[in-house]
């Protein structure tokens, strides 16, 4: 232990980390800079922060504020001590109606100050898109101000006073009229008006610099408003008092279609006087296709938000909008949800615009120049202009109706060439916006990434002065050192530059990224949508994070740590590593990362990677023989017939403990029965007394373990619902190599049965799910043989069990890259509501005329899509939502000794309230076996597939 770190142990009552886990998680945030801290201190209240300074005072440390690790110009990392404050310091201390006003720490996330405001029609006007886990100390510290801002201003026009200790341990409470102002800094001010009144821009979105102008005798020598955007620079925000606003009883919103970015930019400044709540921009290349068909016709859009007493109001006034604006075509939407979509639209471009429509990676850096509005046309085309010049690409969105522009830019960032060529381009673009009257920052702050080049904005006399109030604040510079004065460079520190430049060898195939592992890493540009403490409607990601609440269990810093791993400074043992094992554990494998996260990071892919490495050559956990080799224990089981057998041994709960020890099950855990017949017994036994049945479409259905095994009720189901709808179901084949019938299992000539050997097809889920890739890679090859036969013809293939789906759809393509016949076999894949739909179109479901509770399965959210689940519940009178998220058995996961609790965790999160609030009558639909088994072990509820529920309609029509 250093002697920093044993004295912080002793000092602060928080937590104290110098980890290698701990520091690797603050490396970085969303920018494009990495500096190693020398630990991180979680302090529990502001006599903790106080003593953390002393300590580091005493030894010359740095100290840097850090809260949600969102910031985008580098300024929450540091090679010192990094302060956490969501983790104690993240309290809404008070809310006073009456003065509409609040008291907060600086950990506490933006979203929670909203609901708690929203109930007494407040809430605080600046609003990022990142409001979901953003801290109210980083939007002080950056003068955050988001898509609201034309109405409600920055966050420094919602702050009322501020307690701050500076670095000498002074505490002092900031206000207007000088209050709480260090010893020196009037007269700093008073020595220099004439700079003051003329050297600042007078923009919507001047966040650049330190703002001085605020200190001005006629602008109320406002010190609290002053510190806002010094990036913890100048002291460490411990409380604040911020002003609320009164919300808009309803609102509206007007989406406006023009035919490219230049003609919304122009529009945008001519729609302020209507007094909107919101005018946004972005262009096509930011909308993913499945979002396209929301929009109307265009090429970019304006986003402006309306609001009123009344949803009347609300709309007339959106009418006016539109009516006001030439557009190409425009849309109107009251209705809330709808809304909440098209705003989940603009809000996830942070994250969509770092891949280029080809697939190149664009990053940060030049992320939010800001020009006056009434520029801001002729802005971006000059700026079209200089990418081109330099042979670069972006696409730019952002706050519009501010001059407010975000973009990232395909900079090559990890050659000598790429880099210089960043530093050129920033050094024109800062001209280019000085020369339109611009801020180099507009919102999210200098930091690293503009800080050189401010004296090209304010001039060398004003850089100057921002040095000498540095001094004032902070003498000794241990606040943040390296941001906004005296300046790192903004080529130096580049987190890129740290990885391997050859290709790491990996197993699977990372298409999207050129096959190329530590670009698939490079994929989390910390924009942390994974910290959400709530999953959002039908979202999933990231659900360990929510049962936790620590920032290894998201996928951030999931992401974090393979990087470091990469990059070996921090994580030296690679592949080895406990630590990346670790925060890697309580992964689920739910893939809501690949859909939900805007980048698509596939956490649950790199995890069955470096389970595949780290095991390599070494015996495993316990649980990946028992749970991983399940499709072979369980045929096992079948071919000796000893079923019942083992559902009475397991029932005797010593015998069971026994087994679950040996077995790394919890012992928390009931151990499935396993059914006496199994879907193919039973499906032998059928064609035997029934033959074919159907003339319709020939489908063939897929008996995964889980329904073979486990609950093949939910096989015989799908084949009376897929048979009543016309069609012809078959098994896949299961002798090999001969020219198998499909379905029959058999074969007509006697000498292939004599020399064929039998096999069962397998998606190889468990393997994967555990890193046992060369043996899924074993079975993967096995089933591609079993299913030649069906790939001659057009066949689809359905399967019934979604994560067994999404194995098909997804993990057999990309660990068999080299192999066609993966990629065919991917294309054939249906869901049971998709066979239907697109099989056999013209049947009718049963009516059920229900309501439903449940959950969509987080595979079938995250790979396969439910919109041919919901029209064909829609069709069978099934009314009401399923829930997001994850129900936290996630196969292997929940079962896994230790992971119980985070197990059951997960499910309170959205599935059990979901159920228990359900109406009387409600049917519980869970696709999947392990949904299905956690609703029976934790709430005694029998969840059901749908394909039963619909039999079972069958049996009543």
């Amino acid at each position: 232990m250093t002697d920093l770190e044993a004295a912080l142990r002793t000092a602060v009552r928080g937590e104290v980390g110098f980890d290698v886990t701990s520091r690797a998680l603050t490396t970085m945030d969303a920018s494009n800079y990495r500096r190693v801290p020398l630990g991180v201190v979680a302090p529990r209240d502001a006599d903790d922060v106080a003593a953390v300074l002393e300590v580091c005072r005493a030894r010359g440390v740095p100290v840097v504020a850090r809260g949600g690790g969102t910031s985008i110009a580098g300024q929450a990392t540091g090679t010192g001590v990094v302060l956490d404050f969501t983790r104690h310091m993240n309290r809404l201390v008070s809310l006073d109606r009456e003065a509409r006003t609040a008291v907060v720490q600086p950990g506490l996330v933006l979203d929670r100050l909203q609901r708690a405001a929203a109930p007494h029609g407040l809430r605080f006007g600046p609003d990022p898109s990142t409001h979901s886990r953003c801290t109210l100390g980083g939007m002080i510290g950056n003068n955050s101000c988001g898509s609201h801002s034309v109405a409600w201003g920055t966050t420094a026009d919602s702050v009322r006073e501020l307690t701050v200790l500076t670095a000498r341990g002074k505490r002092l409470r900031l206000g207007q009229e000088w209050a709480g102002a260090p010893e020196g800094l009037r007269e700093l001010v008073d020595g220099d008006l004439a700079r003051l009144r003329t050297g600042f821009p007078d923009l919507p979105r001047r966040i650049s610099g330190y703002a001085l102008d605020a200190l001005l005798p006629e602008r109320g020598a406002d010190v609290a408003r002053s510190f806002c955007g010094s990036e913890g620079t100048l002291g460490v925000l411990t409380e604040a008092v911020v002003r609320l606003v009164e919300a808009p009883r309803a609102r509206a919103l007007a989406v406006l279609g023009y035919a490219d970015e230049a003609g919304a930019a122009e529009a945008a400044a001519g729609l302020l006087p209507l007094g909107p709540l919101t005018v946004e921009g972005m262009a096509a290349d930011l909308v993913p296709v499945s979002a396209a068909a929301l929009l109307p016709r265009g090429g970019a859009w304006l986003f402006v938000e309306t609001g009123g007493e009344s949803a009347a109001e609300a709309r007339a006034r959106a009418e006016a909008v539109v009516r006001a604006a030439d557009v190409v075509d425009a849309l109107v939407v009251t209705d809330p949800a709808g809304q909440r979509t098209l705003w989940r639209i603009r809000e996830d471009a942070s994250g969509t615009a770092t891949r280029m429509p080809d697939g190149a990676e664009a990053w940060p850096g030049w992320e939010d120049c800001a020009v006056p509005p009434a520029r801001l046309g002729a802005y971006l085309r000059d700026f079209r202009g200089l990418l081109a010049t330099h042979g670069l690409r972006g696409t730019p969105y952002g706050h519009f109706g501010d001059g407010c522009i975000h973009v990232r830019i395909d900079f090559d960032l990890l050659t000598d060439a790429g880099v210089a060529r960043f530093r050129r381009f920033s050094e024109e673009l800062a001209d280019l916006v000085v020369a339109h009257g611009g801020s180099l920052s507009g919102e999210h702050g200098d930091g690293q990434a503009r800080a050189e080049l401010l004296p090209r904005m304010y001039g060398e006399e004003t850089v100057a002065l921002f040095e000498r109030a540095k001094s004032v604040w902070d003498p000794d510079d241990l606040l943040n050192p390296g941001m906004l004065v005296r300046p790192a460079p903004l080529d130096a520190n580049l987190r890129f530059s740290v990885l391997p430049r050859e290709p790491v060898d990996v197993a699977f195939g990372y298409p999207s990224d050129g096959g190329d592992f530590s670009a698939a890493v490079r994929r989390c540009v910390g924009v942390a949508k994974c910290r959400t403490t709530s999953a959002a409607g039908s979202s999933v990601m990231c659900p360990s994070f929510r049962a936790t609440g620590d920032e290894a269990h998201s996928t951030r810093g999931r992401a974090r740590l393979l990087h470091e791993m990469l990059a070996g400074e921090l994580v030296t043992d690679g592949w080895r590593s406990t630590e990346v094992r670790d925060a890697l554990d309580l992964c689920l494998s739910c893939k809501g990362c690949r859909s939900d996260c805007p980048v698509e990071v596939d956490m649950a892919t790199y995890k069955a990677e470096f389970l595949h490495h780290h095991y390599a050559g070494r015996r495993r956990p316990a649980a990946h023989y028992a749970m991983g080799w399940l499709p072979v224990w369980l045929r096992w089981a079948a071919r000796a017939r000893v079923a019942p057998v083992v559902n009475a041994l397991a029932s005797v709960r010593p015998l069971a403990a026994v087994a679950k020890r040996l077995g790394g099950i919890a012992g928390e855990r009931e151990v499935p029965r396993l059914a006496g017949e199994t879907f193919s017994g039973w499906w032998r036994g059928r064609r035997r007394g029934v033959g074919r049945t159907g003339s319709g479409d020939l489908v063939v259905l897929w008996p995964d373990t889980f329904t073979e095994h486990l609950s093949p009720s939910v096989g015989r189901a799908a084949v009376r619902v897929l048979e009543a709808a016309g069609l012809r179901v078959a098994l896949p084949p299961t002798l090999l190599p001969g020219r198998a019938v499909i379905g029959d299992g058999t074969s007509k000539s006697a000498l292939a049965l004599l020399t064929a050997r039998r096999g069962r097809v397998c998606c190889g889920l468990t393997y994967v799910s555990t890193g046992q890739l060369d043996r899924a890679r074993a079975v993967m090859r096995r089933t591609l043989d079993l299913m030649a036969p069906v790939l001659e013809t057009s066949a689809p293939v359905v399967v019934l069990e979604p994560s067994c789906a999404a194995a098909l759809r997804t993990d057999l393509p990309e660990l068999l890259h080299d192999d066609p016949r993966a990629a065919r076999l991917a294309a054939r894949v249906l869901t049971f509501a998709e066979a239907l739909e697109r099989h056999a179109p013209d049947w009718i479901p049963p009516a059920v005329n229900r309501p439903v509770t449940g959950q969509t399965h987080c595979h079938q959210h995250a790979v396969l899509g439910d919109a041919a689940d919901r029209r064909l519940r829609e069709a069978a009178g099934l009314t009401g939502e399923l829930t997001g998220g994850c129900c936290g058995l996630a196969g292997n996961f929940g079962f896994e000794d230790g992971h119980y609790e985070v197990s059951a965790a997960c499910a309170e999160d959205q599935l059990l309230p979901a159920v228990r609030e359900a109406p009387d009558g409600a049917v519980v639909l869970a696709d999947g076996f392990s949904c299905r088994t956690q609703l029976e072990q934790l709430a005694g509820v029998r969840g059901r597939h749908l394909a039963e529920v619909l039999a079972e309609g069958l049996g009543r029509s």
